[in-house]
């Protein structure tokens, strides 16, 4: 869940990020099933302007196709760069800012070799 004291602006910047409208909206809380997660935004009276620190908690967003993913947020979201996509252990990670600040990131997906 991001709070927020901008829901709508929020909701629709997201719905460009996922390129689709929210799921669910009740007013000011907005919710979209995302993969395996559902990311949420509302209305909260404890939030007071943008992140202050915003790399604390960065949103993971999976894709395989980072650089094309991040083009596109990039032109229709008009999401602010805070990193173009660079080249992490054979995967590509690329950060955005949201317009409170906050940062998500577009990551190729982790594939898991452990044998737990």
């Amino acid at each position: 869940m991001i709070g927020t004291l901008q829901p709508k602006v929020l909701a629709s910047f997201y719905e460009r990020v996922f390129g689709k409208e929210a799921d669910w909206n009740d007013g000011t809380w907005y919710g979209w099933q995302v993969g395996n997660t559902h990311f949420t935004i509302g209305a909260h009276s404890e939030v007071k302007g943008k992140a202050k620190e915003p790399q604390r908690i960065i949103i993971n967003l999976e894709t395989k196709k980072v650089k094309e993913e991040f083009a596109r947020i990039k032109k229709d979201a008009k999401a602010k760069v805070i990193k173009e996509p660079y080249e992490m252990e054979g995967g590509f990670i690329a950060t955005f800012a949201d317009p409170d600040g906050n940062y998500f990131q577009l990551m190729t997906p982790w594939e898991n070799n452990s044998s737990n």
